[in-house]
């Protein structure tokens, strides 16, 4: 289980604005993080007036003491019960140096609360904060109201979203990713740069396919841990009709994929397949795959390293599992909706009902007993995000795209993992895939606000090349 978020929280002062309001301001949001179940760490009134920051030796206090919480920290959130002294607020920020999101809260002020006991004006030191933030160049993300109460669904809603964005930032930066096998030599449309991805934190850890089919070759079929994998598949997913030879093979497969990855610390993974895994062992990966991406640890196949951090990404923002698909048809003549398909490796988490079964485009060339182990089912209704990141040589920095739509439950009779998806102004979407030359691939979760997360995180935090299609 993953630990929860925790923020470092800076607290606003102003002395000649109420102090009164840092204090009570304080106890109000930390009371809000202990009931949202985010952690919090944050100076104690022993340790400066009120446990806020307002003159650069409080600063330093509260740089010292996110620093000793440095692994612990995922973002930071500034709350400004009153106006706040900015210089304090970004002294901490850069004293500490932890280079994690932050996010400007202001507390609004009440009508019948306006006399000099009581007024905030936390709603033009926001401004003043943001300011000074531009200066110092450190990013910050802003609440979707200028002025939100800790303690109002509005700012449990942006807080719900920034956990997500720290989530995500902090799982980008120190992601490591299993590349099991070569890109397939009929993908160039997944080629990469592993040194872009290694420039961002991001580490790929590749494995010949020959070795992966070298340790299936040694291993028993009564070895313990492919008789757990075994048993697991079959729990997992329907398996009538599918050979029981074909199985343990997966079951290796699983097995071994499972103690490299964890021998080498990885966190996902992409999978070459087509043909090879058909033609020189005789199953398709995607059950094994499938199983590993509904258990949070994303994998795509045709090496789609960027497609599988996208996965990632995703997944981090929503905590469920995500998916990587084609963009694959026009569903009939609506211009706002398209099949997703994938032949397929689909977790379970994105089916009505699934079932093993072959793969019926490789089964045209290497035979129906060489490519069982597709999850076949039709995607259940509901929100979806969607992602594709890419490395651009040309440019030497990371790009993508994300956006929002739905899984609709419109009639389609096909074969593999496939859905409808409704997006709006899907054409114009899909002319700028064209025009900049992205995958036809495309990650997908179930869910409403995870892009808004992953484009907050990738293209503020990260730094990259992202359009957020609206």
């Amino acid at each position: 289980m993953e630990r929860k978020v925790t923020f470092g929280i800076i607290v606003g002062n102003r002395g000649f604005f109420p102090d009164h309001l840092a204090k009570s301001g304080r106890e109000e949001i930390l009371a809000v993080l202990n009931s949202a179940g985010y952690g919090a760490v944050c100076p104690d009134p022993s340790l400066t007036k009120y446990g806020a920051v307002e003159t650069r030796e409080e600063a330093k206090k509260c740089a010292a003491l996110f620093q000793a919480n440095r692994d612990a920290i995922d973002g930071i959130i500034i709350t400004l019960p009153n106006f706040g002294e900015e210089r304090g607020l970004v002294e901490a920020l850069r004293l500490a140096n932890l280079n994690v999101p932050v996010l400007v809260q202001a507390t609004p002020d009440t009508a019948g609360k306006m006399t000099i006991a009581d007024r905030r004006d936390s709603f033009c030191g926001k401004m003043s904060a943001c300011n000074n933030l531009q200066q110092y160049r450190i990013p910050y993300s802003l609440t979707t109201l200028h002025t939100e109460a800790p303690a109002s669904p509005e700012f449990r809603k942006d807080l719900d979203w920034f956990a997500a964005v720290c989530r995500v930032t902090g799982g980008l930066r120190k992601l490591r990713v299993g590349a099991i096998g070569a890109r397939p030599a009929a993908f160039n449309t997944v080629r990469y740069s592993e040194k872009l991805l290694e420039a961002q934190g991001i580490a790929v850890e590749p494995i010949d396919l020959s070795e992966i089919f070298g340790r299936i070759e040694k291993m028993k079929d009564s070895d313990p841990a492919a008789q757990a994998k075994l048993a697991a598949i079959q729990s997992y997913v329907k398996t009538e009709g599918v050979p029981a030879h074909a199985l343990l093979k997966m079951a290796k497969l699983g097995a071994v994929i499972d103690a490299w990855m964890q021998a080498n610390e990885l966190d996902i993974s992409a999978v070459q397949c087509w043909t090879s895994m058909e033609e020189y062992f005789g199953v398709v990966p995607c059950a094994v795959m499938s199983m590993m991406s509904n258990s949070l640890m994303s994998s795509a196949c045709e090496v789609d390293i960027p497609g599988a951090v996208a996965m990632h990404a995703l997944r981090l923002a929503s905590e469920t599992p995500s998916a990587l698909l084609d963009w694959n048809n026009n569903y009939g003549d609506d211009p706002n909706k398209a099949v997703c398909f994938h032949c397929s490796n689909l977790p379970k988490h994105f089916f009505e009902d699934v079932r093993m079964d072959y793969q019926e485009i490789i089964a045209g060339t290497v035979g129906k007993l060489n490519t069982f182990g597709t999850c076949v089912g039709r995607i259940k209704a509901g929100p979806m995000s969607f992602a594709r990141f890419s490395t651009s040589d040309s440019t030497g920095r990371i790009r993508g795209y994300v956006g929002e739509g739905e899984f609709t439950g419109d009639p389609l009779e096909t074969f593999g993992g496939a859905g409808v998806v409704e997006i709006r102004n899907m054409q114009s979407l899909l002319r700028y895939i064209c025009e900049n030359g992205f995958e036809h691939h495309v990650a997908a979760n179930f869910s409403a606000t995870a892009a808004a997360a992953v484009h907050e995180a990738a293209a503020k935090y990260m730094g990259w090349d992202v359009y957020y299609h609206r």
